[in-house]
């Protein structure tokens, strides 16, 4: 996962959590379900990259292997 992903979705987590409060804040259940929402989404996308970064480094492991 490069940097500016990680950025983003920790960027987006904070946004949902933003939202969340003020939801929380102006009696807003709207808004406050959004605002979990966004972080859901933000961690699933995070959970999305992580695995494909161990899938690529797995393929690395065994192409190395082969190599050998």
């Amino acid at each position: 996962m490069s940097a500016g992903d990680d950025i983003k979705n920790n960027a987006e987590k904070l946004a949902g959590k933003a939202k969340e409060g003020a939801g929380k804040l102006t009696d807003n259940e709207r808004l406050e379900a959004e605002g979990r929402a966004d972080q859901t989404k933000a961690s699933a996308k995070q959970a999305g990259e992580n695995a494909k970064d161990a899938a690529h480094k797995a393929g690395e492991s065994v192409k190395d292997a082969f190599d050998r």
